[in-house]
Protein backbone atom coordinates (compact mmCIF):
# COMPACT_ATOMS: atom_id res chain seq x y z
CA UNK A 1 0.00 0.00 0.00
CA UNK A 2 1.08 3.26 -0.39
CA UNK A 3 1.10 4.65 2.81
CA UNK A 4 3.35 2.11 4.06
CA UNK A 5 0.71 0.55 6.22
CA UNK A 6 1.83 -3.34 6.65
CA UNK A 7 -0.77 -6.26 6.62
CA UNK A 8 -2.65 -8.29 3.80
CA UNK A 9 -5.37 -6.25 1.44
CA UNK A 10 -8.41 -7.06 -0.41
CA UNK A 11 -11.54 -5.64 -2.70
CA UNK A 12 -14.76 -6.22 -0.97
CA UNK A 13 -17.37 -6.65 -3.44
CA UNK A 14 -18.44 -2.77 -3.91
CA UNK A 15 -14.43 -2.57 -4.90
CA UNK A 16 -13.27 -0.83 -1.79
CA UNK A 17 -10.21 -2.19 -0.45
CA UNK A 18 -10.06 -3.22 2.78
CA UNK A 19 -6.82 -4.32 5.23
CA UNK A 20 -6.05 -6.10 7.73
CA UNK A 21 -6.10 -9.94 8.44
CA UNK A 22 -7.34 -12.50 6.42
CA UNK A 23 -9.83 -11.57 3.25
CA UNK A 24 -12.29 -14.12 4.60
CA UNK A 25 -12.97 -12.07 7.93
CA UNK A 26 -15.86 -9.84 8.63
CA UNK A 27 -15.19 -6.56 7.35
CA UNK A 28 -15.75 -3.59 9.48
CA UNK A 29 -16.62 0.22 8.72
CA UNK A 30 -14.66 3.33 10.53
CA UNK A 31 -16.12 6.28 11.44
CA UNK A 32 -14.59 9.43 12.83
CA UNK A 33 -17.16 11.81 13.77
CA UNK A 34 -14.78 15.32 13.30
CA UNK A 35 -17.14 17.66 15.16
CA UNK A 36 -16.62 15.26 18.53
CA UNK A 37 -12.88 14.38 17.84
CA UNK A 38 -10.27 16.46 20.17
CA UNK A 39 -7.46 15.05 18.94
CA UNK A 40 -5.84 13.30 21.82
CA UNK A 41 -4.21 10.74 19.68
CA UNK A 42 -4.97 8.11 21.75
CA UNK A 43 -6.58 6.00 18.41
CA UNK A 44 -3.79 6.46 16.40
CA UNK A 45 -1.41 5.38 18.97
CA UNK A 46 -3.21 2.31 19.53
CA UNK A 47 -4.04 1.14 15.80
CA UNK A 48 -2.69 1.54 12.49
CA UNK A 49 -6.05 2.01 10.83
CA UNK A 50 -6.06 5.43 12.41
CA UNK A 51 -3.52 8.93 11.72
CA UNK A 52 -3.95 12.30 12.87
CA UNK A 53 -4.82 14.95 10.12
CA UNK A 54 -2.68 18.14 10.05
CA UNK A 55 -5.49 20.00 11.62
CA UNK A 56 -4.90 17.71 14.73
CA UNK A 57 -7.96 15.55 14.02
CA UNK A 58 -8.06 11.79 13.91
CA UNK A 59 -9.30 9.98 10.54
CA UNK A 60 -9.61 6.30 9.28
CA UNK A 61 -6.86 5.18 6.72
CA UNK A 62 -9.54 3.22 5.25
CA UNK A 63 -13.46 3.20 5.20
CA UNK A 64 -13.25 -0.73 5.23
CA UNK A 65 -11.19 -2.78 6.72
CA UNK A 66 -10.87 -6.71 7.62
CA UNK A 67 -12.07 -7.19 11.60
CA UNK A 68 -9.50 -6.28 14.00
CA UNK A 69 -9.54 -5.91 17.05
CA UNK A 70 -6.91 -2.77 17.50
CA UNK A 71 -9.64 -0.73 15.78
CA UNK A 72 -12.06 -1.85 18.06
CA UNK A 73 -9.31 -1.23 21.01
CA UNK A 74 -9.36 2.55 19.48
CA UNK A 75 -12.78 3.56 19.41
CA UNK A 76 -13.10 1.80 23.08
CA UNK A 77 -9.83 4.40 23.88
CA UNK A 78 -11.32 7.60 22.37
CA UNK A 79 -12.08 9.66 25.57
CA UNK A 80 -14.79 11.73 23.78
CA UNK A 81 -16.76 8.18 21.50
CA UNK A 82 -15.78 10.19 18.25
CA UNK A 83 -14.54 6.63 16.64
CA UNK A 84 -17.40 4.51 15.82
CA UNK A 85 -17.02 0.60 14.22
CA UNK A 86 -19.49 -1.26 12.47
CA UNK A 87 -20.36 -4.25 10.57
CA UNK A 88 -20.47 -3.86 6.90
CA UNK A 89 -23.32 -6.80 6.44
CA UNK A 90 -25.35 -5.94 9.41
CA UNK A 91 -24.85 -2.58 10.55
CA UNK A 92 -24.19 -3.61 13.95
CA UNK A 93 -22.43 -1.28 15.80
CA UNK A 94 -19.09 -3.18 17.04
CA UNK A 95 -17.60 -0.23 18.95
CA UNK A 96 -17.86 1.44 21.04
CA UNK A 97 -19.95 -0.60 23.58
Amino acid sequence: MEDGHAGTWAEDPAGEVVTGGSAAAGRWRLAVDATLCIGSGACAGSSAHFRMTQDGHAEPREDVIVADDTARDAAECCPVEAITVSDTSTGELIAPA
